[in-house]
This record gives structure tokens, C-alpha cells and sequence, in this order.
């Protein structure tokens, strides 16, 4: 689990986040919505340690990370699966090549080892024999499923994933999502999801945190979106007519029942 306590963050005189408090339960997708600018990836930057908050605290499984040593923080970061928004594949690099980097850097596996841990993850995300194959050899679905495969490969207990399904069409973004969400529960991770996809958030949004201006507007989950009256989260989830008539249809059918 990760907890974080009152963070607030400011870059000369400006609030990027103020006192914002959360936690993010492992087995589930936890959600970081709100319109660019609203603090999203500073919050998450700060979280995975590359950006230092002003004040509050942030635990990982009640262990405060201002208090780690080095060694401490190390270890942490060897339990930290990432997923980018541009996937960062290494174009020099084959599939297999790009998945075992995580091994080769943090591990003490030998080949064999290596090559088994590589084969069972691609399996895993349905690209079995593409190990030979370079990045620009790959649909942009494929490229996506290679750079989750890499992020979990370690099996860390924490997986960011900043804006999955950019990019991706809406039939490959429900293929992401529902890997996103199964390793989650195999491997009990703690994920945290940054998106801007309304289609992950009502599909996979076990936890949603909603910011607006660099606070926490609203917390629930996918279920609670529906009959929420907050105005801001309503006005940037159901942004379209149609989406409003929608939730209008769920929120009468939940009424009858």
C-alpha cells in the first residue's frame, strides 16, 4: 500500500499541490484524474521520489520515505514497475532484449533464469515468438504490451503507468486496461494509473482520486462517478451531451431499482 499524508508542492510562488491525502491499496487500479495542470504527474513524480514534496509524508506499506536510508530507497526503487507514456523501448534493443533489461540491471538471475522470467511475462501479455523482433517492427498496441511486459517482469510490488492508452485506439486501450487490471490482482501490485481516458476510469477505476487546481477534488470509485453530484468532476467525466444523457439513464435505472 501506498499512503501519502498532506503533500503539498510549490515551484517558485506557485501551488502545484496542496495537502493532499490518500491511500492507494494493492490489487487495484488506483486512478489520478483531473485537466492538465492539475497536479497529476507532480503528485506522481513526488510519490516515486524524483520530485522532493515541501511538506507531508508518503509511506510505502507504513514505511516513510523521508526516513529511508540509501539503501532503503535503492531496494524501492528495485520494486517499482514503470510505464510510460511514449514506452521508452530501446529501438537498438529486440523485445527480449528491452523486457530482460530490468534483469540485467537489478538481478542476479542467470541467462537461463533470465530467458525463462522474459518468456513467461511475453506470454503473459500474448506476444509469445516475438522476442527477435526490434520496436519498429511493432503495431503500437504490441509496443505498449512489450514496455508492460518490462514494467512487471521484476514483479514489483508498485507499477506507475502514466497515460496507458495514448495514442492507442479505443478496442486496443480495453486490451491495456484488462492487462493492466489482471497483473494487478495476479501480482497484488499497488498501480497507480495517471490518464485522461474516461473509458479506463469507468472500466478499470477500482480507487480515483480526481485533482482540480492542485487539490483533491473528489475520491471513489468507478461505481460512485455515476451517482456523484460534485459539479467540477461531473463537468470534466461527462464533458458531452451524450455522456450527461448517460449518466442521467444510469442514475434513473439505479433509482427504479
Amino acid at each position: 500500500m501506498i499512503e501519502i499524508k498532506h503533500i503539498s508542492k510549490k515551484f517558485d510562488t506557485k501551488i502545484i499541490l496542496e495537502d493532499i491525502s490518500a491511500q492507494f491499496k494493492p490489487g487495484m487500479c488506483n486512478l489520478i484524474i483531473g485537466a492538465s495542470g492539475s497536479g497529476k504527474t507532480v503528485l506522481t513524480k513526488c510519490i516515486v521520489d524524483l520530485i522532493q514534496a515541501d511538506n507531508g509524508n508518503i509511506f510505502f506499506d507504513g514505511i516513510d520515505l523521508g526516513a529511508m536510508s540509501k539503501e532503503e530507497r535503492k531496494e524501492l526503487r528495485n520494486n517499482i514497475g514503470m510505464l510510460f507514456q511514449g514506452n521508452a523501448l530501446f529501438d537498438s534493443m529486440t523485445v527480449e532484449e528491452n523486457v530482460r533489461f530490468p534483469l540485467d540491471m537489478f538481478s542476479t538471475l542467470n541467462a537461463d533464469e533470465k530467458l525463462a522470467k522474459v518468456n513467461k511475462i511475453l506470454s503473459r501479455v500474448n506476444l509469445e515468438g516475438v522476442n527477435a523482433k526490434f520496436p519498429a517492427e511493432l503495431s503500437g498496441g504490441m509496443k505498449k504490451r512489450v514496455a508492460l511486459a518490462r514494467a512487471v517482469v521484476m514483479e514489483p510490488k508498485y507499477l506507475f503507468c502514466d497515460e496507458p492508452n495514448s495514442g492507442l485506439d479505443p478496442q486496443t486501450s480495453m486490451v491495456i486496461d484488462k492487462l493492466i487490471e489482471d497483473l494487478t490482482k495476479e501480482y497484488h501490485i499497488t498501480t497507480l494509473v495517471v490518464t485522461h481516458d474516461m473509458n479506463s476510469v469507468m472500466e478499470i477505476g477500482n480507487h480515483i482520486l480526481y485533482l482540480h487546481q492542485g487539490k483533491k477534488e473528489w475520491e471513489g470509485t468507478n461505481q460512485d462517478i455515476i451517482y456523484s453530484k460534485n459539479e467540477l468532476l461531473n463537468k470534466f467525466i461527462f464533458a458531452s451531451e451524450f455522456l450527461q444523457d448517460a449518466k442521467a439513464m444510469r442514475m434513473m435505472e439505479g433509482e427504479k431499482k
